[in-house]
């Protein structure tokens, strides 16, 4: 199985929570070649899942992020707005990946209604690029982002087009192949794409790595 991830870029990244998703983005980053900062809501947490992974740690969120070019919020769905209240403008002019999903208190429906949780955290930091991506995908497959010889699919959606192709970039090298969702609007498709996959995991028993993959010919023969 290859594992191995595609070098060329370098990003200076920092990711909000340090709990399964970020610290295996942080893991997979930091093996890439990208200067990796952590930070959560209990520093400790933050400082123990660096050192695992050979990560920087940062004493609060905002000073994870004053020097980030892109900020992953890997934070449960619940605490997304409870973290940009926080920030708020030092996410001014940064890219903000959002891998959250809006899962409720009982995981059986998402929160949301009508729009994404991306479109609504753009609203709270409207100057910020936010960007939705990573999070139709495993914690658990961001070290092994193939299956067989095939890489899995990151499906990328946000209305910055320099934005979405950092945030493009940054999935190419953890060994992604990236597909580009259209506008933030495509969020709602992706986090109910994740919410499927969680679902099926959690109700039949799966062992919570399988990913998507878009097959077939994307060009008319």
């Amino acid at each position: 199985m290859r594992t191995q991830q595609h070098r060329g870029v370098h990003m200076r990244i920092a990711i909000i929570g340090s709990g399964n998703v970020g610290s295996a983005l942080a893991a997979a980053a930091t093996k890439a070649g990208h200067d990796v900062t952590l930070s959560a809501s209990e520093a400790e947490s933050a400082r123990e899942a660096a050192a695992k992974v050979g990560a920087r740690s940062a004493d609060s969120n905002a000073d994870a992020v004053r020097d980030a070019e892109v900020v992953v919020l890997a934070v449960p769905g619940l605490a997304v707005s409870s973290v940009a209240d926080e920030l708020g403008s030092e996410l001014d002019g940064k890219v903000v990946v959002d891998s959250t999903n809006p899962i409720n208190e009982t995981f059986d429906d998402l929160f949301t209604t009508g729009r994404s949780s991306a479109e609504e955290l753009q609203d709270k930091v409207p100057n910020a690029k936010v960007v939705k991506a990573f999070n139709t995908i495993f914690a658990g497959r961001h070290g092994s982002p193939f299956e067989g010889e095939q890489p899995l699919d990151a499906f990328v959606a946000g209305d910055d087009a320099d934005a979405k192709a950092k945030t493009g970039e940054l999935a190419t090298s953890l060994g992604y192949r990236v597909i580009d969702a259209g506008g933030l609007r495509m969020a709602r498709s992706l986090e109910e794409m994740a919410f499927l996959n969680i679902s099926l995991n959690a109700t039949k028993g799966w062992v919570w790595q399988s990913g998507w993959k878009l097959v077939g010919p994307t060009e008319a023969q």
